[in-house]
């Protein structure tokens, strides 16, 4: 059961990333926490209708998390699903190279040492 619970899980989130204003927000949390909706939408051509859509979406995937604090509530990234993605996904295959670049590095400086 846990592993059908993470699959979805990470449906969710590749479903947050796949708009690509909703990766520009992600980008914007990356640079400053605990901003507002306004803040995080700012200059993005956006409604705040649509905004609080992709907002929801967003914590849906657990990709930010909101916070009230007095009136305001306030947005922040929680790089955790991604670091989930980027272990089960990227990293596995980053390791073949990895590998292969020290081969590669031997090898070279076994035939500059002949």
């Amino acid at each position: 059961m846990q592993l059908i619970y993470c699959i979805i899980e990470m449906e969710q989130v590749f479903k947050a990333l796949a708009a690509s204003s909703r990766r520009k927000m992600l980008d914007r949390l990356h640079i400053k926490q605990g901003v507002t909706l306004s803040e995080l939408v700012e200059g993005l051509d956006m409604r705040r209708q649509s905004a609080t859509r992709h907002i929801a979406v967003l914590e849906q995937a657990e990709l930010i998390v909101t916070l009230w604090q007095g009136r305001e509530k306030l947005h922040y990234l929680n790089p955790v699903p991604l670091e989930e993605i980027s272990r089960r996904w990227l990293d596995k295959f980053s390791q073949n190279k990895a590998a292969a670049i020290i081969s590669l590095k031997q090898a070279l400086e076994e035939n500059n040492n002949e």
